[in-house]
């Protein structure tokens, strides 16, 4: 067959059902008109993101395009004198940023290929028609009954999608209408096994899905051929429409906004669950349920286009259904459509917004029941229910079904799996997407909860409070410093720990003290050299005694800066001179005393006494004697000694 050997050029696997959102940046204006630069971006990502320069007759000439919808679009108007004016500019700008912005956010136009064109005019500047009437007469060639009676241009959304109306040579009152679709993005079946799924779908027989004349496919895209149906769609009966009219016009701006009848709510709901039933039981996935896909044959509704799935089409709402990651399966994907359906079919139109908050009045509270457990925040927070649990609820459970066909739909098992590993590739693709977008939302919300007026206030208040917690902590800081400082400087040379076993006293050089030194630095606490250090851990020293302490701070406390200066007298001393006092408490000295005195308490030995002292000492000779002496006390009663000996 020809049409299955030559692929068509310019395929590009894009999901049209992307989003684009359009930011003017900045102007320009040229000798005679402004250019507007625009920075277009498609979904979440801003590294997929582009710029054009759109004049304002480019805009008005889309706005004429888009008249056919008959909707109200909010285009600044023209002006022919005064349109270079800043400030013109400024608020024209402003004008069409709000254009943007409603044609940008409308289902429906955001999605048809003027709107695309206009803001992405890269990606969509193939004409599809024209490559559709290739294949299709690529087509006619090797299957020469067929005959295009004329184009139905626009008749779907889909903008690589193309409808013609046909007939069948020796059947001429016969109308047929064929349907060429390019491959999208969740094609996942391979060339071999998408052919074979395509020509499988004209032996499904079901009482609820539309017949299929004859099907086939190659490695780039796929044409249909059905029976043509001059009742039209579910949608056309909802929006009194003809089914041959362009889809804007159809649907974008229906005059009269009238919703279904509650029985044929019930009947037609009833019926396009059970045929979903049967496509899950049978593990065939769908998720392109919409009223524009079920077809209407007297008082049975009959599912369309089940080859969607197989080309990797994406869905008409899944820029709804993406949002919420609860609804991560093709069969979520069913139940969700199947409420926007529902809610067509109760109000005569699409809901405003999703979730829903608040349902108007509908025919029956059991109509509000199964859209509030599809359409509310919390049913699209914990998931969608199953088509089972749908058709137990009142509203459908006691609907009797009168058509008896029994349903065919024979799957081989290999193309079976291969469904099972193409249906689990669509839904892991949906699961990023909606991982990505759910991203993104945290970060708008973080973003602009930062950047809030009450934010910013808090903020501000934080920051004076740290700022004065810190110079608190800092002016403690410094003057704990400060007061270490001083307690180091004053008390560096005093001894505070508990002395070590007393040392034989070194005799060199302790005979003779030149007279009126200059106060020496004050001595550590170390042996003498040529001395041993005893190992011995010294006994545990009673408490200190109130005039210990009272000696101990003293020292402490000492200034060498407030002595007085004085002169030292050299005296001529006899050997009674040299004598030292007579101290209570200790025996008396004699200058021939070979050995040093005793203390009349304890016997010890007093360190530091040699049998002579070699002449009267000054005051800073004193104070250094009297570290020497500390330094080598061993016992409270020693220091009392001591004590004594200084004041007497």
């Amino acid at each position: 067959m020809a049409f299955m050997e030559k692929p068509p050029a310019g395929k590009v696997l894009l999901d049209d059902t992307v989003p684009l959102t359009a930011q003017i940046e900045a102007s320009q204006s040229l000798h005679s008109h402004t250019e507007y630069i625009i920075r277009v971006q498609r979904g979440v990502s801003t590294e997929n993101s582009w710029q054009i320069v759109r004049r304002y007759s480019d805009f008005d000439l889309l706005n004429n395009s888009l008249q056919i919808s008959t909707l109200s679009l909010p285009l600044p108007p023209k002006k022919l004198i005064g349109n270079m004016e800043r400030e013109f500019i400024a608020e024209r700008q402003k004008g069409l940023q709000a254009y943007l912005d409603v044609i940008t956010t409308h289902h429906i136009l955001s999605n048809c290929e003027l709107v695309k064109k206009f803001l992405d005019p890269n990606s969509y500047s193939v004409n599809y028609t024209e490559i559709a009437l290739q294949h299709v007469s690529m087509f006619f060639r090797s299957e020469p009954k067929w005959e295009v009676v004329e184009p139905l241009k626009d008749i779907g959304w889909r903008i690589r999608k193309k409808y013609f109306l046909m007939k069948i040579k020796n059947q001429p009152k016969e109308r047929l209408v064929l349907s060429w679709a390019d491959l999208g993005p969740d094609k996942y079946l391979s060339d071999r096994d998408l052919q074979y799924a395509v020509k499988l779908l004209s032996s499904c027989s079901h009482p609820y899905i539309y017949k299929i004349t004859f099907a086939t496919a190659n490695e780039s895209s796929a044409l249909v051929i059905r029976p043509f149906s001059e009742k039209g769609t579910l949608k056309d009966l909802i929006y009194k429409a003809k089914p041959k009219d362009p889809f804007l016009k159809k649907y974008c701006n229906p005059k009269k906004i009238q919703g279904l009848e509650l029985q044929q709510i019930k009947t037609y709901g009833r019926q396009i669950l059970e045929v979903l039933k049967f496509l899950h039981e049978k593990g065939f996935p769908y998720g392109h349920l919409h009223s524009a896909n079920v077809m209407l044959d007297g008082d049975t509704c009959k599912l369309l286009d089940l080859e969607n799935s197989l080309l990797g089409l994406p869905s008409f709402y899944r820029s709804y259904f993406s949002q919420f990651r609860k609804i991560n399966t093709l069969e979520g994907v069913d139940v969700h459509c199947f409420g926007h359906l529902l809610y067509e079919m109760t109000y005569g139109r699409p809901p405003d917004t999703i979730p829903v908050e608040s349902f108007p009045p509908a025919p029956s509270v059991f109509v509000v029941s199964v859209l509030e457990s599809i359409l509310t925040c919390e049913a699209l927070k914990n998931g969608m229910p199953t088509v089972s649990r749908l058709l137990q609820m009142p509203l459908f459970s006691d609907v009797l079904l009168t058509n008896s066909e029994k349903p065919q739909f024979k799957i081989p098992t290999k193309l079976k799996e291969a469904l099972k590993i193409s249906k689990e590739c669509i839904e892991k693709r949906l699961t990023e997407e909606q991982k990505l977008i759910h991203q993104h939302r945290r970060l708008t919300r973080a973003q602009s909860h930062h950047g809030s007026e009450e934010e910013k206030k808090k903020r501000k208040i934080l920051a004076r409070k740290k700022s004065k917690r810190s110079a608190n902590e800092s002016g403690e800081e410094h003057s704990a410093k400060y007061s270490n400082s001083n307690n180091s400087g004053s008390g560096a040379s005093s001894p505070l720990t508990s002395p070590s076993s007393p040392t034989p006293p070194s005799t060199a050089g302790a005979s003779s003290i030149p007279p009126a030194p200059p106060p020496p630095p004050l001595p550590p606490a170390a042996p003498p050299p040529g001395s041993e250090v005893s190992t011995e851990v010294p006994p545990a020293r009673p408490e200190v005694s109130a005039s210990r302490g009272a000696l101990l701070s003293s020292i402490q406390n000492f200034q060498k800066g407030t002595l007085k200066k004085i002169q030292t007298l050299r005296l001529q001393r006899s050997q009674d001179q040299l004598r030292p006092p007579v101290t209570p408490g200790f025996n008396s000295l004699s200058p021939s005393c070979a050995a040093p005195p005793a203390c009349s308490s304890c016997s010890s030995p007093l360190p530091g006494f040699s049998t002579a002292l070699p002449e009267l000492l000054c005051p800073a000779g004193m104070s250094t004697l009297v570290f020497t002496w500390l330094q080598e006390l061993c016992s409270p009663a020693t220091a009392s000694g001591v004590q004594q000996l200084l004041y007497s």
